[in-house]
């Protein structure tokens, strides 16, 4: 049945309730001709939030999905490249921290005419249009894949060609923001090394202070040095030549090399239906799955962990992100297993009948905060993706019990950005896009 406002509303066959809270918070956060994260904290369009966006999106109004990923890909670089933010320039400046007069993406050769970040987010959008084309398999849907699928590739030669920095075949990030678990603890020992001083803050506005506790955020300290990190690399364009001379932060990740690979994956999928040969993204899946085993698996531990390239060591400590992997459905027996008792572990919890969230971070760690964005807290998106690799490998209890777990967390406590990972309370933007969109896709995937 469609409603007023053209969304499929699902309300007698599922759990209304959720159902309705969640297609009202997308509703509410629909900007034109995309979906922002959020009206207070995020209010411009963000990369893999439109992603995951696109993907609730598919159960409900699949016209708006693929109009998200439109306009998202409108702002793709020459390069191919797909910039982490896009700005609204209907806002006023000041609006978001920082904001485009920082990042002068205009001026940086081959840059999107529209005003935009300079540096990536995981690359999730592939698997979207894959889910959306299988969720809808129209002409329309078809037509709608043949227009994107040459931006998608782009986006994966980017990453192939232009951020190889270790020779290694995987992909480097630049910024702790390009792995889009900002101040995760995997990037304390690499930052340390950026330097910056907290004072530097004073002469800027936060943002995001604005609306949620400090205690709850990045530092003034961490901010500083995500900002001479976006000066290191506007500096010279946003090029991406001679980053291992010059650039300060280079990290090789396995949440994020893991969707470079799923987007592979997906791409091979998408490839008959626009006429194109799937063979070329199976082989550099099967690459890029063979070199995050062999670059960021530790055997000892049994973990994945990001690289720092500048002391060519795995960092130590273990956060979700060394989770991402399960994600890959080529990834050999014995790092499923190893990533499975990871997960399953006191460090996350990950049960058929889980007490608490599944954690950013380690629970058992000294430095875990429950409360500080990605040092602690539980989230949707990254729930939802080892969701996704549990049922990849064929875990289906396991799997049930996360889903169970996110949807109570979103049930008791709404659509929030991220939640208390022993309490489950809401924290951050209470009404937060990409919760919205995957609760939906929970909800429709017993």
């Amino acid at each position: 049945m469609q409603t007023r406002s053209g969304y499929d509303d699902r309300a007698a066959t599922v759990d209304g309730a959720l159902w309705r809270q969640a297609v009202d918070t997308l509703e509410a956060n629909w900007e034109v001709d995309h979906t922002v994260p959020s009206r207070t904290l995020y209010p411009h369009q963000w990369s893999w939030d439109s992603a995951f966006i696109a993907i609730g999106l598919a159960r409900v109004r699949p016209d708006r999905a693929w109009r998200e990923l439109r306009s998202l890909f409108a702002a793709q670089w020459s390069d191919g490249r797909v910039p982490h933010i896009v700005f609204n320039p209907r806002l006023r400046p000041g609006d978001y921290f920082p904001g485009p007069e920082m990042w002068a993406s205009t001026d940086a050769p081959g840059a999107s005419e529209l005003a935009t970040s300079g540096i990536i987010q995981p690359p999730v959008h592939a698997l979207a249009a894959e889910r959306l084309w299988r969720l809808t398999g129209t002409s329309e849907a078809a037509a709608e894949l043949a227009r994107l699928y040459p931006r998608l590739v782009a986006q994966q030669r980017y990453l192939a060609r232009r951020r190889d920095v270790g020779g290694g075949g995987l992909v480097c990030l630049v910024h702790p923001w390009e792995s889009g678990l900002d101040n995760s603890p995997a990037w304390d020992a690499p930052l340390d090394r950026v330097p910056a001083d907290a004072a530097v803050m004073r002469t800027y506005r936060r943002h995001d202070t604005r609306f949620v506790a400090d205690s709850h955020r990045p530092t003034d300290l961490d901010y500083a040095r995500y900002l001479a990190l976006v000066s290191s690399y506007r500096e010279r364009g946003y090029a991406d030549d001679d980053l291992a001379g010059r650039h300060p932060f280079l990290v090789e990740c396995p949440l994020f090399n893991a969707l470079t690979a799923a987007a592979e994956h997906a791409l091979a999928a998408i490839a008959p239906v626009v006429g194109a040969d799937p063979g070329p993204h199976r082989a550099r899946a099967r690459a890029l799955t063979a070199a995050i085993v062999d670059r960021l698996y530790e055997p000892a531990s049994g973990t994945f962990r990001p690289r720092d390239l500048r002391t060519g060591t795995l960092v130590a400590p273990r956060t979700v992100l060394g989770l991402g992997p399960l994600i890959l459905p080529e990834l050999p027996a014995e790092q499923v297993r190893a990533v499975l008792a990871e997960a399953c572990s006191p460090r996350f919890g990950l049960a058929e009948r889980m007490s608490r969230p599944l954690p950013s971070h380690d629970r058992t760690a000294p430095d875990f905060e429950p409360l500080r964005y990605w040092r602690g807290p539980s989230w949707i998106n990254t729930g939802w993706l080892v969701w996704r690799g549990l049922r990849e490998h064929d875990r289906p209890a396991l799997a049930a019990g996360l889903r169970d777990s996110m949807l109570d967390l979103v049930g008791r406590s709404g659509c929030h950005e991220y939640f208390h990972p022993e309490t489950g309370a809401g924290l951050g933007s209470p009404a937060f896009s990409w919760t919205a969109a995957l609760t939906l896709d929970l909800l429709q995937t017993p």
